[in-house]
């Protein structure tokens, strides 16, 4: 039995693809087909490895859509991170012996200049720090005294950048993410409940049914972006939420909102960390504890508010009254660029603070560990039975996703507007250039001229529409994915389906228009075979559209690099090269042209049973006769389609493997280096000396005569790696 399956498997693919290259291509996308339907669901992200939950898993174990949160003590020590230049002979930290707590109930801010390092030491906290090999990270970090490799908690990462798709509205938004990433909500009230819930916990329940929208589309504002944003984080009941730069591109008053929901998050027993510039002072009495970072060092970490206030005024630094204390301390850890004296003097203070802080660290750090005992064990059985019913769910994955494709592309109005009027305007001047063709000699050339500027008009369209869009779609799908919310598979799939009767519109709109236009061959099957042949080259474009988006990183080297591509199947598309005359090393490139073979099939669709007026015997009589000239006298509509097909399914099958292979990954930490570095202390004043310097002035203005002296130090630059010369 299982030969003779073998044998018919092994005589379809013969019979659809024919031989060689057209066999090796079919049977690798049977083998794709079979590896997404039988794929497994989502993958557990390695922030949710349940290494230490117990194999007991009694039934009466708590639902995780329950909101109770696991308390989680984050610590870290001696943290490095140092980029290397391309020689690898230099290098610069980015982050220099940093240490520091974070404990639930309590919100923490990073603040510092611009490029102190506070997203990376974000990032090193959530362990989303960007893979390179050019960069270095040691250090320890522990999560309620257990290494964070080992860990078994939920973690949520708000992004600077909040991306969503679009057409949805903000409670489809979190309908779809709920059933996507809580399967276990079975019933469609209590899922309503669950979302309503959220939608009022963070504020959303006003702009619950607006479109998100987007840079064309007016939807919600920056500020209900952001807390959407921590709605989809919150769906699993986190116990960590990292947000980097909540309040960027935000008006006062959105900020403060926003950091009122990080408060609020804090209390209801979340550990909440934020990296954040320079924020007014209402948001910064919103902190519970503060890290200060200048140049990738710690100049304080501790109980916020007043606390690094009387700190620094300990080293003759106070805050004037009336003023932020956020913009006193950002001036006081800050380079003045002004002059060279300036620049001296700041720098000189700036390596004092940060050598104190280090003398006093330990007694400093401000957090109390929580132990791993403190945790109950029906807590532990949570994650795992998630775990669990996560997988073997890849149909309703697939039907969720593809109403949710659906309803982005099919609500997308403007670009579905604009795609139909360039559609429409560009068939009727073909077809005002190419008016009512007739049977003349020269109305040969004229008939192959319009059946490759079809083509390639055709390809085009659904090419930049394509990697327009798809770059920043596939921001959004990584991030999903790294939750574990769905496998690739069923993404892939629904979006293929869910842009079909799309997409088919827009060609079929362009042969109406045409076809009549240019008289082309007038028969009712002929017309139908014209669509059909633009339809499927303008799914192969997109196909190869999605393989260019999947293949670089942004939108713009998308939009460079796909029409780059298109333009070498354009030369090699059958009307100004002769395949015959085509050089051997590049005799492969037609066979791959979708250009080409859309061309072909155009051409012999309309040549074929035409006559044509002559007068000289060299005169070309009839339509096969010109596809001799082209060699296409051989061909039938029937290759071009299975060609095609080959074509698509080739730069689908590249778009899944660039897609699995290009998954974000992130930096290890390895164990901490020590890095000595030359010793530089300020010294506390006394308490006459402090009330003497009550009238210090702002920190702008501080000179070489501050009370404070160190010894000359060098500014922080490059160092060399050992070993280099």
């Amino acid at each position: 039995m299982a030969g003779s399956g073998g044998k018919k498997v092994h005589q379809m693919i013969v019979g659809f693809g024919g031989s060689g290259l057209g066999q090796v291509v079919i049977a690798v996308a049977v083998s794709f087909l079979v590896r997404v339907f039988s794929a497994p669901g989502p993958a557990l992200s390695p922030e949710n490895e349940a290494d230490d939950v117990p194999e007991n898993d009694s039934d009466d174990a708590e639902a995780p859509t329950s909101g109770k949160v696991t308390p989680v003590t984050i610590q870290w020590r001696n943290i490095n991170c140092s980029l290397s230049d391309k020689s690898s002979k230099s290098a610069r930290f980015l982050l220099k012996n940093v240490s520091g707590e974070a404990k639930p109930g309590r919100l923490l801010a990073i603040m510092g200049p611009s490029g102190s390092g506070k997203t990376t030491l974000l990032n090193v906290l959530a362990g989303q720090l960007t893979a390179s090999p050019r960069l270095h990270l040691s250090g320890v970090l522990e999560f309620n005294g257990k290494p964070g490799s080992k860990n078994a908690y939920k973690f949520a990462y708000v992004r600077q950048e909040d991306l969503f798709f679009s057409q949805l509205t903000v409670r489809e938004t979190l309908s779809l993410a709920t059933e996507l990433q809580l399967p276990n909500i079975s019933s469609a009230e209590e899922r309503d409940e669950f979302v309503n819930n959220l939608l009022f916990k963070l504020g959303l329940v006003s702009c619950a049914d607006t479109n998100v929208g987007d840079a064309k589309v007016r939807g919600i504002s920056g500020g209900e972006k952001k807390r959407l944003s921590m709605a989809c984080e919150l769906l699993a009941s986190p116990s960590v939420i990292f947000a980097d730069e909540p309040t960027t591109g935000l008006d006062a008053f959105q900020a403060e909102k926003v950091m009122e929901t990080l408060q609020q998050l804090a209390q209801d027993g979340h550990t909440v960390i934020c990296s954040i510039h320079q924020p007014r002072g209402s948001v910064y009495s919103k902190f519970d504890d503060i890290i200060l970072l200048t140049e990738g060092s710690l100049v304080y970490a501790g109980p916020a508010r007043d606390e690094p206030l009387a700190y620094f005024s300990k080293f003759g630094y106070q805050c004037p009254d009336h003023i932020n204390p956020a913009e006193f301390l950002a001036d006081l850890i800050s380079i003045d660029y002004s002059s060279a004296d300036s620049v001296y003097t700041s720098q000189k203070r700036i390596d004092g603070l940060v050598e104190s802080f280090s003398q006093r660290q330990s007694a400093v750090i401000y957090a109390t560990p929580i132990t791993i005992n403190d945790l109950s064990n029906s807590r532990k059985k949570i994650s795992q039975r998630a775990v669990v019913k996560k997988k073997g769910v890849w149909w309703k994955q697939f039907w969720l996703l593809l109403k949710r494709a659906w309803m982005q592309a099919s609500r997308d109005a403007p670009t579905n507007k604009v795609r139909a009027r360039m559609s429409i305007a560009s068939a009727i001047i073909f077809g005002s250039v190419f008016w009512r063709m007739g049977n003349s000699q020269t109305s040969i050339q004229d008939r192959m001229g319009l059946l490759q500027v079809t083509a390639i008009n055709t390809a085009m369209a659904a090419l930049t529409k394509t990697v327009g869009v798809f770059p920043k779609e596939r921001a959004i799908v990584d991030r999903e994915r790294a939750k574990g919310s769905y496998s690739l598979g069923p993404y892939l799939f629904s979006k293929l389906l869910a842009e079909i009767p799309i997409g088919a519109a827009f060609p079929l709109m362009f042969g109406a228009v045409l076809y009549p236009m240019a008289r082309l061959h007038p028969t009712m099957q002929r017309f139908g075979k014209f669509c059909g042949i633009v339809t499927m080259e303008s799914f192969a474009a997109s196909a190869m559209g999605l393989t260019v988006g999947a293949m670089v990183p942004t939108t713009e080297a998308a939009m460079a690099v796909g029409p780059s591509l298109m333009t070498v199947f354009i030369v090699f598309g059958g009307y100004y090269v002769n395949p015959e005359n085509t050089p051997i090393i590049f005799r492969w490139i037609p066979n791959v042209s979708l250009i080409r073979w859309a061309f072909q099939g155009l051409s012999i669709n309309e040549f074929s049973g035409l006559q044509f007026d002559h007068q000289h015997s060299f005169d070309i009589q009839t339509g096969e006769q010109a596809l001799e000239r082209i060699s296409f006298g051989k061909s039938r509509i029937r290759d071009t389609v299975i060609a095609q097909n080959r074509i698509l399914l080739f730069w689908y099958c590249t778009t899944y493997l660039l897609l699995e292979k290009n998954k974000p990954k992130y930096q290890q930490l390895e164990s901490p280096i020590d890095h000595s570095k030359p010793h530089l202390k300020l010294e506390e004043l006394n308490s006459e000396q402090v009330d003497q310097t009550i009238e210090a002035p702002p920190v702008s203005q501080l000179d070489s005569k501050q009370p404070l002296e160190s010894p000359e130090v060098d500014l922080v630059g490059s160092f060399v790696l050992e070993g280099t010369k």
